[in-house]
């Protein structure tokens, strides 16, 4: 099938209790661990696209990397989404580019700034066939050039008129998760806010909610990091458990990206030190895929819970 939107995805996760996962892309091996395992598990996948990503592997090659996914991976609905785009302009150029999905993350704005321009990029994706996500609130951490220092977690509040004076399609919120492997400070209880979700669920019945930030940093993969040279102390994520429990309520798209990213270093750290006289891409590469498709799977049956929702 061609690339999709998410309107059915997540009518369907909304009403089934599981959440579609985003995945974040930048490389070939990364396409195939993902779709591969979403190909296997009969699972809807949205791969999403950030800034970062466009600088680094060419917006081209992004979309033909993922046409061949599609090609590849016939019986899985795949959705192209534009990650954080911050202007009106990344917005336009990845729905022209073939995206069938973008955010506008205007998190940084004044409120008025943000409904202002994600009304822009509503009118002009929804002309053109591709639906918007948003986000209020604003998310602590790094991932590529998303920066922020403290949460600003969302008001209910302001949810329901920014949703109609926008038309955005889904809403990313801020309820704790932050980007980045160092989500809490060693000691820190992990803790989601719950009860704002609750509440925004209840201002915006059956509208998909979204969760950035969401890696659990599965500390495996950390312990490997580090015992074969890396330094990655005190690197933490969201517990499984939380984010079941999310995907289970309005939470319609949960955002990975860290995960995949330690799956890979991890894979990539222990084939060096074991294989030291090993010099080709591929011998080193071809584990890192295997692991992401691992991690993926996992992801899919016990955290997102959307295998065999295809």
């Amino acid at each position: 099938m061609p690339l999709v939107t998410t309107t059915e995805m997540f009518k369907k996760a909304y009403h089934g209790g599981y959440a579609v996962g985003a995945f974040n892309v930048n490389n070939m091996e990364i396409v195939q661990g993902i779709t591969e395992a979403c190909q296997e598990q009969k699972a809807p996948v949205i791969l999403q696209v950030s800034k970062g990503a466009r600088k680094y592997a060419n917006h081209t090659y992004l979309i033909k990397m993922v046409e061949a996914a599609v090609q590849e991976c016939p019986d899985i609905p795949i959705a192209l989404h534009l990650d954080h785009g911050d202007s009106f302009d990344i917005c336009k150029s990845c729905i022209d580019g073939g995206f069938t999905s973008v955010m506008f993350d205007g998190s940084h704005m004044d409120y008025e700034e943000n409904v202002k321009i994600a009304k822009q990029v509503v009118e002009y994706a929804h002309a053109h066939g591709v639906v918007v996500e948003a986000e209020l609130g604003q998310l602590a951490g790094v991932e590529d050039d998303v920066k922020a220092d403290d949460h600003q977690f969302t008001d209910p509040a302001q949810v329901q008129d920014f949703v109609e004076r926008t038309g955005v399609d889904s809403l990313a919120i801020a309820i704790g998760t932050s980007h980045g492997a160092y989500k809490f400070k060693p000691g820190q209880k992990p803790q989601l806010r719950f009860d704002i979700l609750e509440d925004v669920s209840k201002r915006l019945p059956e509208f998909p909610i979204v969760l950035h930030g969401s890696s659990s940093v599965p500390q495996d993969f950390v312990k490997k990091v580090n015992s074969y040279g890396g330094a990655m102390p005190d690197a933490i994520g969201i517990p499984e458990e939380m984010l079941r429990q999310a995907a289970e309520g309005a939470v319609c798209k949960i955002n990975i990206d860290s995960d995949i990213r330690l799956a890979i270093t991890a894979a990539v750290r222990e084939h060096f030190a074991t294989h030291p006289a090993d010099f080709d891409p591929r011998q080193y590469l071809k584990p890192a895929r295997q692991a992401v498709k691992d991690m993926v799977t996992h992801k899919l049956i016990n955290v997102l819970g959307c295998n065999g929702k295809a």
